[in-house]
């Protein structure tokens, strides 16, 4: 029974869960010391943290039969990430749970800044009545810049907008058309933003391109007087240039969530009265906590089940928005991965992987992953998934070819196909998505429609002629091997045809036999589907 390690606090809602799971054993274990952490691991195929526990490439190495890391939130700072893809470890988070709260926190810090509340709070709290002190300003009419457009950034701007605001963001990654239908404008360099922002807020994540994206060069272009945020990551801002500009008023007034190293050290930063300070609390919320909790035991059952996670952080990225309409050509890319390679006679010269139709075309990167899962799994006694199928490949010397077309031929909107050249000679197979399930609709140069349920599936060679179906189905019968499906795909009558038959049932290699000793059929091949 697969076992599931929770290693740092998650909401209560998150391991009730885990535990509804039947077929699961789940066990909490927090703050574990390193070694002990070590023990516990070996026998677990989930590990769920937080930002507490440190996945290092020993745990990793230590977990033998470990499939996934959950990260209960956002940044996977603490996860070894190169060392878990080596392994064909998924490691999957939950970005969206915490989406609204960082948000309202954003738009709480905007209100705090624009009319001091912390500062009059403490004032009052001191017995003082200082009011000309606290002048504020309002935010409507105000420019908020956004930087970063992603989910929160999207959030934040929605409220500005609620507020009055004039929202102008900078993401390079975001056609203008998009941000005008939310009532956002987009600024065409981070300067043009930096130049016209009173309010500016930062939503971006932590990569080796973005840390101090706020940096020396980028305080001179400010406006002056800016108010300036950081609810994203640590980091983001260069918290010197930060302190330099605030006291040198060229920024009015900053509000940091986030630090380069949390706890930040007490110093002039924190105790700045213009600068408001919060101890990471984007994601604190009773709401949000639970949200994260159980969004990332979702993506860890997904990854156990055999399932694509939505949130794999080391797989090829898919948008979150068209997931659901990619994830199906998932299963037929592993699929026809799978029937061809076992197909193939002799040694492999070429692998050609073709995308017919918009969809399969626009998302090759991960198909081809999921092909390469397929074309691997009967070939190799490692785990391959999507997660390292490309690392295994290259060390097995597969080499893939890709060919793109933007329209599939009719009935089909989009189609993948598999091309593998061997000693022997080529073998095709082409794979669709319809009504729900994967078909292979067509073996070699024959259209057919087998829908792929099975276990196993039988391909004939054999001359189309009167009887042929019925006298493989009664050796079947004979043998308790139950037939499920069965499609024939011919170009001509009484000419040649292949046969694909959907077995629930092993065919001995003795029953194999007396299937090929029946007249006019020419080759077998039983296929594994499992």
């Amino acid at each position: 029974m697969p076992k599931v390690l929770i290693a740092d606090s998650i909401h209560q809602a998150g391991v009730d869960l885990l535990r509804a799971q039947a077929d699961l054993t789940v066990e909490v274990a927090l703050r574990l010391p390193p070694a002990e952490l070590l023990q516990r691991i070996a026998d677990c195929e989930a590990l769920i943290v937080r930002s507490d526990t440190q996945v290092t490439a020993d745990v990793l190495e230590a977990g033998a039969h470990l499939q996934v890391v959950g990260r209960a939130g956002v940044g996977v700072d603490n996860i070894d990430l190169e060392a878990a893809t080596r392994r064909g470890v998924a490691v999957v988070n939950a970005p969206t749970g915490n989406t609204m709260a960082a948000a309202e926190h954003t738009i709480a810090l905007i209100l705090a800044l624009a009319r001091h509340v912390p500062q009059a709070d403490a004032s009052l709290k001191r017995g003082e009545w200082r009011r000309s002190d606290f002048m504020g300003v309002e935010v409507r009419g105000k420019v908020l810049g956004i930087i970063g457009l992603g989910r929160v950034g999207s959030q934040v701007a929605r409220r500005a907008l609620g507020l009055d605001m004039r929202v102008l963001a900078f993401d390079p990654f975001v056609a203008a058309e998009r941000a005008a239908r939310q009532g956002i404008e987009l600024a065409t360099t981070l300067d043009v933003l930096l130049e016209q922002s009173d309010f500016l807020t930062v939503h971006t994540p932590m990569t080796k391109g973005n840390r101090s994206l706020l940096g020396p060069r980028e305080m001179a272009h400010l406006k002056p007087g800016v108010r300036l945020l950081n609810v994203a990551r640590g980091g983001l801002i260069d918290e010197a240039a930060l302190l330099s500009a605030v006291e040198d008023g060229r920024v009015a007034g900053a509000a940091l969530d986030v630090f380069s190293q949390e706890p930040p050290e007490q110093d002039s930063l924190v105790a700045h009265p213009r600068i408001i300070t919060t101890p990471h609390l984007g994601a604190s919320t009773t709401e949000a906590q639970a949200e994260v909790a159980k969004e990332v035991v979702e993506q860890v059952l997904a990854v156990l089940r055999g399932h694509p996670a939505e949130y794999t952080v080391n797989a090829p990225f898919i948008a979150p928005e068209v997931h659901s309409l990619v994830a199906p050509y998932l299963n037929v890319a592993a699929y026809v991965g799978m029937i061809a390679i076992q197909m193939v006679e002799g040694q492999l010269s070429r692998i050609t992987l073709r995308y017919q139709g918009e969809l399969v075309s626009q998302h090759a990167s991960v198909l081809k992953a999921a092909t390469l899962v397929g074309l691997l799994h009967p070939v190799t006694s490692e785990r391959v998934n999507l997660v390292n199928a490309e690392l295994l490949a290259e060390q097995h010397g597969i080499r893939i070819e890709e060919e793109r077309d933007q329209t599939a031929p009719d009935p089909y909107i989009n189609l993948i196909t598999v091309e593998i050249a061997g000693a022997e000679g080529t073998t095709r197979i082409t794979g669709a998505h319809i009504r729900g399930k994967t078909h292979i609709v067509r073996i070699q140069e024959y259209w057919l429609d087998s829908i792929v349920e099975t276990p196993y599936l039988l391909i004939v060679d054999h001359t189309d002629q009167p009887g042929l179906i019925g006298a493989v189905g009664g050796i079947t019968g004979r043998h308790d091997i139950n037939i499920a499906s069965m499609a024939v795909g011919r170009r001509e009558v009484r000419g040649h045809a292949i046969m694909a038959i959907g077995l629930d049932d092993p065919m001995p290699e003795e029953v194999q036999e007396e299937v090929l000793a029946i007249p006019h059929i020419t080759s077998l091949r039983v296929v594994r589907l499992e």
